[in-house]
């Protein structure tokens, strides 16, 4: 099979077909295991079993538009649009922030239409969280702004100025209500520094200063960060630590044992799955025994209803994404698209490892979806729009622009699905692809790794 193996990925377009293969499969198999993790709850509070799964429909509808809309984007329209999302973005959590210090301080629950709820923002109706914008934000800025420093990134003048103000300032934000969403940033924003060649003591600076504001962001949960209340028990310690308990020793009876609470009904639904699961619809513990069984938790539902054997589909399809995006990156030519693409798979990569990871009790509960599967709108959308882009650049890859222009489809194809990329330059005598930029001079301290 390995030669059949290297033909397909040896085709032109095998990323873009990959890619999209993969993701269709996670948001059917998300919108199956929704249903079944949400449709007895849903009946059991108000006599409609859809509930959920129609609104999870709605909001993946929407993905898909905001996926056509970012593969038909060039990167310079990217580039500008990434400046946009993360100033929006911040000012989105400026406000959460100041209604949620409002609300503790008793002074006023909402302004207008406009409330909060933790990291969720309230519009009348309609609910959003800011969090989920600053990682597309961040992907798409962090991306252009690396890019034009190019070889001056070996300068630590150059490298703080204005990456890291606004970095602070976004976890600052981010971290006050959703430590997790603050961690999937610093591992997005790693992956960019990654990419980019910054040299190894970088990291090391990054992530002193990283592990103090963590600390201070739990330390804050005891003065009311957070869904914390001032003077009561650190929820964000007990959280983090609690994965470090042995489960028979989790008393979930008392106050202290809510935090493991949730691990013991995870493992009881991967217990009772076995090899092969007790069949979509028939889980027991969805009953009210898994909390957010739809949400952070459905992982457990997946184990519970499709055992071993759905588990390892589902890792297997995120190992194609994770695999697909990378190639993406290596392939590209552009250092914007190159950079984004890595930090787009960073983000999905970490963001699917914490959640399976607070499930088998390997990582902290941190609270995050587990993309493509768990319910969530934001969430969804963002991620739908996020893939888009990769779509985009793996279109872009010099092979498959060729390709597509060497035999171009027809006109309304190309109003409808996505316009034709631009041809990359011609390659030079003995390079297998153009160099994407000068190297740094001498003595300047820039260019990558060795």
């Amino acid at each position: 099979m390995l030669p059949a193996v290297h033909g397909m990925l040896a085709r032109p377009l095998s990323s873009y077909y990959l890619l999209i293969a993969s993701c269709a499969l996670l948001l059917l198999i998300g919108l199956t295991m929704v249903f079944s993790a949400t449709s007895v709850k849903a009946f059991a509070e108000n006599g409609n079993a859809f509930t959920e799964i129609s609104s999870q429909s709605v909001y993946a509808l929407l993905g898909l538009v905001a996926f056509w809309i970012c593969q038909r984007l060039p990167a310079t329209t990217l580039r500008v649009l990434g400046r946009a999302l993360l100033g929006a973005a911040l000012l989105l959590l400026t406000l959460l922030a100041a209604l949620t210090a409002l609300k503790s301080a008793g002074v006023v629950e909402r302004i207008g239409p406009v409330r909060a709820n933790l990291n969720w923002l309230y519009f009348g109706p309609v609910s959003m969280q800011p969090g989920e914008l600053a990682k597309l934000g961040m992907v798409l800025w962090g991306a252009d702004v690396i890019a034009r420093k190019g070889p001056e990134l070996g300068h630590w003048r150059e490298l703080a100025m204005p990456l890291f103000p606004v970095i602070g300032l976004l976890f600052v934000l981010v971290g006050y209500n959703d430590l997790g969403t603050m961690l999937v940033l610093l591992a997005l924003i790693v992956g960019l520094l990654w990419t980019a060649g910054v040299r190894l003591k970088v990291f090391g600076a990054l992530g002193v200063l990283g592990l103090a504001g963590v600390g201070l962001l739990i330390a804050a949960a005891s003065r009311g960060a957070g869904s914390g209340t001032s003077g009561e028990e650190n929820y964000r310690w007990k959280r983090l630590t609690a994965f470090l308990q042995p489960l028979e020793d989790c008393d979930t009876t008392s106050a202290a044992g809510q935090y493991c609470y949730q691990l013991v009904q995870g493992r009881s639904a991967i217990f009772e799955g076995g090899w092969f699961g007790v069949g979509l619809g028939k889980s027991a513990l969805k009953w009210g025994w898994v909390p957010e069984a739809g949400n952070d938790f459905i992982f457990a539902i997946v184990a519970e209803e499709l055992g071993v054997m759905g588990c390892t589909v589902v890792l297997a399809l995120l190992s194609v994404l994770a695999y697909t995006g990378f190639r993406i990156a290596r392939r590209s030519v552009d250092p914007f698209r190159r950079l984004a693409a890595t930090a787009i798979t960073t983000w999905l990569v970490a963001q699917a490892v914490i959640n399976m990871g607070g499930v088998v009790k390997l990582l902290p509960i941190t609270g995050l979806p587990l993309p493509f599967i768990s319910a969530g709108g934001t969430a969804l959308v963002v991620t739908m729009a996020a893939i888009g882009m990769l779509a985009s650049f793996a279109r872009a890859e010099p092979d498959a622009a060729r390709a597509l222009n060497a035999r171009p489809t027809p006109r309304w194809v190309r109003l409808v699905w996505a316009p034709l990329p631009p041809v990359p330059p011609p390659r030079r005598p003995g390079t297998s692809r153009p160099s994407p930029q000068k190297k740094a001079p001498a003595g300047s301290g820039g260019g990558r790794r060795r």
